[in-house]
């Protein structure tokens, strides 16, 4: 497993250079007539054996699969050497950053006459967190292109819903009863691989339910050995009544192409969550608020437990559900609202697919017995919050400057970097989470703060006097202090296991 990889999508390799994609098609729209015919798909392709050709279905289905584009803005540093000992050969760490265009290339699919389009988030949401979507253009299978805006995006489960902005009937497809889908059925993928156009290959059915031990509340996937490469992503898995069964997400591979191994989202997860995005809902999902990790070889072989049975509790968030109700590290979950915990289905999952107030049965295994524990579920934070659960912080860390991470006018002015204060930190610094404060995370050494000798790890509690618990509150003092054309600004700060001084910084 060391030696793998995952490759999510096509956003994040194509922001650094990747090959260009397309998806046009050579099926004529009226192809699609009768696509939700029952009666017509059984005569195309019959439901036992294998099939002759893939050709009729193909006619049908293509025409509502559709090719994505997306152009964004992307804030790159001015001095390529900032946040290093050699920027100021360069011009030093200041400079106004540059806005350079980027764009990423991925699939869809149309499931509403009126051009409502499915697809993955990371699709239109690349990884890079300082790109800014600016315009969505969607391609038909003829090459006629729309304008498409979004309805809706769901980060935990990576799906998107778009809307062409077009006044016309579209064709598009269904979703199916992927519940109902077994190893060994045939599957079809249609989608946008490696720039060679609309592309349509087939497989069977691998595994399903296959969980691939990212550990994350939708680590829940279709495995097809149908080929799915940069570029599928977002696009239909259909099965031999065209309806889609999957939408293709992810590969496993060591090179970065398919080997045979692609995953797709099981329509039962994708739809219900597709729905709410139309209606414009908000995805709630129970929480817990634990860090979890499986039960493998070793950790079975020293609890003496089954292997791929229950998940170990790493770790307690401090005030969540899970601490509430009694739960503590070392804990073994065996079971959560009746479901056995496996690696199929895992906590995380069931969790996740609870409504938050719900009261769910808990059954752990603590110091050789068995212990039913009742846990009220709490609302799930966002991909972004659980992130920053999940990080450390080290303050001893020799961080430098990293342009784009802070609020650009306190990095210029006062030569810091600032965070909120989160988890992570509170226990590093050794002070309550619920801290007044902001954390300084970086000191540009040329700065008035670096000789004053302000350093990573640092408290800011108030500025000029005013209290500083966010760093809008910080912004706002070193704004005023701008326009009152001070020249310093009176910071007290805190460091660990110090009281807190007051220090005059002055204004660049």
């Amino acid at each position: 497993m060391n030696k793998v990889r995952y490759i999510y999508g096509l956003s994040s390799a194509l922001l650094v250079g990747g090959a260009a994609m397309t998806l046009i098609t050579g099926s004529p729209l009226g192809a699609q007539v009768a696509q939700n015919d029952d009666s017509v798909m059984n005569r195309v392709v019959p439901v036992e054996g294998a099939p002759a050709s893939f050709a009729d279905l193909t006619a049908q289905l293509a025409p509502s699969v559709v090719r994505i584009a997306t152009r964004q803005r992307v804030e790159v540093a001015n001095n390529p050497f900032a946040g290093t000992p050699f920027a100021d050969l360069f011009g030093g760490q200041g400079g106004q950053p540059q806005t350079r265009e980027a764009q990423s290339l991925g699939s869809g699919f149309i499931i509403a006459a009126d051009g409502v389009v499915v697809t993955n988030n990371h699709v239109i949401n690349p990884p890079d967190t300082r790109a800014k979507l600016e315009a969505i253009t969607i391609t038909l299978a003829d090459g006629t292109e729309y304008e498409a805006d979004v309805i809706g995006a769901d980060a935990a489960s990576d799906l998107a819903v778009l809307k062409i902005r077009a006044n016309k009937t579209f064709p598009f497809v269904k979703f199916g009863d992927s519940s109902k889908a077994r190893v060994g059925d045939w599957v079809v993928a249609i989608g946008n691989p490696f720039g060679l156009g609309g592309t349509v290959t087939a497989g069977i059915i691998s595994a399903v339910y296959r969980s691939t031990g990212q550990g994350t509340a939708y680590d829940r996937y279709i495995q097809t050995d149908a080929s799915i490469n940069r570029g599928n992503s977002g696009g239909p898995l259909f099965d031999m009544r065209g309806n889609v069964i999957g939408i293709n997400n992810a590969i496993f591979s060591p090179s970065g192409g398919s080997v045979g191994i692609g995953f797709a989202i099981p329509a039962e997860t994708a739809a219900p969550i597709v729905e709410k995005l139309r209606a414009g809902q908000e995805i709630e999902r129970g929480y817990l608020g634990v860090g979890l990790a499986p039960i493998d070889e070793d950790f079975a072989a020293s609890l003496g437990l089954p292997r791929r049975r229950g998940e170990l509790v790493q770790r307690v968030e401090d005030n969540s559900p899970a601490a509430r109700a009694g739960l503590r590290p070392g804990d073994i979950v065996t079971q959560v609202n009746g479901n056995d915990v496996t690696a199929e289905q895992t906590v995380s999952f069931t969790v996740a697919n609870l409504q938050p107030g719900t009261r769910v049965p808990v059954e752990v295994l603590r110091d050789g017995q068995r212990l039913n524990i009742t846990v009220t579920l709490g609302k799930r934070p966002s991909e972004a919050e659980l992130q920053q659960q999940a990080q450390t912080f080290d303050p001893e860390a020799d961080q430098p400057m990293a342009p784009g991470t802070s609020d650009k006018t306190i990095e210029g002015r006062l030569g810091l970097q600032v965070m909120p204060m989160n988890a992570a930190a509170a226990r590093a610094l050794g002070v309550p989470a619920d801290t007044q404060a902001v954390v300084v995370a970086a000191v540009d050494q040329s700065s008035d703060a670096a000789r004053k000798g302000l350093q990573r790890g640092d408290l800011i509690v108030s500025a000029n006097y005013q209290p500083t618990p966010t760093v809008e509150a910080l912004l706002a003092q070193v704004k005023a202090a701008t326009d009152a054309k001070r020249e310093a600004l009176l910071l007290r700060v805190q460091r660990r296991n110090n009281p807190p001084v007051f220090i005059a910084v002055r204004l660049r």
